[in-house]
């Protein structure tokens, strides 16, 4: 039974008497076609000569009738920003929130057995396994891989069941009690960011470059033999790198087209919530929007909330969020600090170093900084690039910037100690030991470095701690940006934090070290510089290891961090052992 046909049946089912018009504009298709399907479907044994739907019929729909729904509900919601800390699942629109609003839709076609898999901020959907019976699974690597993997967690559940993406607000619901044939659905409407189109025949292909397409809604159904086509495929995806981004439907392609037809919902039925401005657009009465960030905005430039536009997320920064909007014909970047970081940062300390380097050309001075909530606001640089750390010219230029800002020998109140903030970052994790099992032997091996850096000569000065590759901006004028962590410091902790982020090897690290010290760095230094790489190796896996116990991942960073302050705690052992 192909679709149409399936469309049609459905619709007799569900209506007695009407005429072939009525008929064919439930099932959403052409008169012609419509009276041409009867014939069919009659010729199969599925309508009597009344016109009735036969007892063939009847046990096809049994068969095929929706039993269970998936909601994949792991995911970040980066684009939301401003509204911060909050899963799209929970978004509230109209009164109600978006997965509560699906799963009274489920229940309303009989749909009772549903699993939510959840990730990001797990712990606040968990109120939903009492209140409505759903059954929750967790993607533990919800920060690294994309939904396609959250739905291969569930594989084996598949069969008769919807699968529906959290961030959806639908107008009718989309759900029926009944259904013949496996479908994903999109809008008609044009979308150019869509991947496919519905041709003549009522199929998903991929669309051409150029083309396009239709919005794709996300819902789906799955039923017979699509159910074991789309588990296997969904196992054998998961298990290729590759596929560590890819989105679900990736499963569904055989070639340049889905596997299951197209069903089309008419345009404004499902909406989907993706971003701050599409949340206002669908109700600005939400309470989600109240966020503090736009406040400021407001406040800074004297506007209504609806005079900032074209808010857009900007790349996820290891400690804070950020983005993109416009007022008044200009652009601009709001920073919004990351969860937890509240324990990470004094914001207080940073505002003072703000004022410390204003106007002394190292970057942009902040329009508006707010010591209490973290909230900063910088004019937007159109076409900056940040530091490729494996381009010998933009390490030279970095380098020679770094060098510039210590040697201007700037002061502030407050300290950075590396080999404090570790046993500081260790002290924030809920539990009292490290996910890694050989931690006690790597901490030992690096704070065994610690007497003879403190031996030393070291000329501390306001020293910039975060001075990574992605912090170096390429404007009109080198800027060095982001100074939260920012304190007093061996200045030289610097080139060890910039090689650690970028993951270089000893060649690199020494490579680093010739440029800034213009080839006459003394061995000494160069070795201090080593166990500096060693402790902010171990600094940084800390800190991500608290990250991680607040929902957010950063995959090989993390690893990559670890293993920095094994080699080189053991390297500069070595050379100490030399001197």
């Amino acid at each position: 039974m192909n679709y149409v046909e399936s469309e049609v049946l459905l619709a007799l089912n569900r209506t007695t008497g009407q005429t072939q018009r009525e008929l064919a504009e439930q099932a959403g298709v052409s008169l012609g076609l419509a009276n041409r399907t009867l014939q069919a479907l009659k010729t199969e044994g599925f309508l009597a000569e009344d016109g009735l739907p036969t007892e063939k019929a009847q046990d096809l729909l049994e068969s095929r009738r929706p039993r269970r729904a998936v909601i994949l509900a792991a995911g970040y919601g980066m684009r939301m920003i401003p509204v911060s800390n909050t899963p799209k699942a929970l978004l509230e629109a109209r009164g109600e929130r978006l997965i509560e609003r699906q799963i009274r839709q489920l229940h309303e076609v009989g749909v009772q057995d549903i699993c939510v898999v959840v990730g990001y901020r797990k712990e606040q959907l968990e109120y939903l396994t009492d209140l409505y019976g759903v059954k929750l699974v967790f993607n533990p690597d919800y920060g690294v891989r994309n939904n396609l993997h959250s739905l291969a967690l569930v594989a084996d559940d598949l069969e008769n069941c919807y699968i529906v993406p959290c961030d959806l607000w639908c107008g009718e619901n989309p759900f029926r009690a009944q259904e013949l044939c496996s479908w994903y659905a999109v809008s008609e409407e044009e979308d150019a960011f869509s991947d496919v189109r519905v041709n003549r025949k009522g199929e998903l292909v991929r669309k051409a470059l150029g083309e396009a397409g239709n919005r794709m809604v996300g819902i789906a159904y799955i039923c017979g033999k699509e159910n074991g086509w789309l588990r296997s495929r969904l196992t054998v995806l998961d298990g290729e790198r590759q596929y560590a981004g890819a989105f679900w439907e990736e499963a569904l392609y055989a070639g340049d087209r889905m596997t299951v037809p197209a069903r089309v919902l008419p345009a404004g039925e499902a909406l989907e919530i993706n971003t701050y401005e599409q949340l206002r657009e669908l109700d600005s009465a939400s309470g989600n929007l109240q966020a503090g960030a736009i406040a400021a905005i407001c406040k800074v430039f004297t506007v209504q909330p609806e005079e900032i536009t074209d808010i857009t997320v900007l790349k996820k920064g290891m400690t804070n969020r950020s983005f993109l909007f416009s007022v008044k014909g200009e652009q601009y970047i709001m920073r919004i600090p990351g969860e937890g970081t509240a324990k990470l940062i004094n914001r207080r300390q940073e505002a003072r170093v703000y004022e410390v380097i204003r106007g002394k050309g190292l970057c942009d001075d902040p329009l508006y900084i707010n010591a209490e909530t973290g909230y900063k606001i910088t004019k937007y640089l159109a076409g900056v690039r940040v530091c490729d750390p494996e381009s010998e010219d933009d390490l030279k230029r970095c380098m020679a910037k770094l060098r510039e800002f210590h040697d201007m020998k700037l002061r502030v109140e407050h300290r950075f100690d590396v080999w404090g903030q570790i046993g500081f970052y260790e002290s924030l994790w809920p539990a009292p030991y490290s996910m890694y099992r050989d931690y006690a032997e790597t901490k030992a091996a690096v704070f065994r470095l610690k007497d003879w850096v403190d031996r030393q000569e070291r000329n501390f000065c306001l020293t910039h701690i975060d001075a990574v590759c992605d912090n170096f901006l390429f404007a009109e004028d080198l800027q060095l940006t982001d100074w939260e962590y920012a304190g007093m410091a061996d200045p030289h902790t610097d080139l060890a934090m910039f090689a650690v982020y970028s993951a270089f090897n000893r060649a690199k690290l020494d490579r680093l070290i010739d440029l800034y010290f213009e080839g006459r760095c003394p061995w000494e230094t160069r070795v201090k510089v080593y166990c500096y790489a060693a402790a902010c190796g171990l600094l940084w896996s800390n800190w991500c290891e608290y990250k991680s116990s607040l929902g957010v991942e950063f995959g090989e960073y993390s690893l990559q961090q670890y293993r920095s302050a094994k080699e080189f705690s053991r390297l500069a052992a070595k050379e100490i052992e030399k001197l």
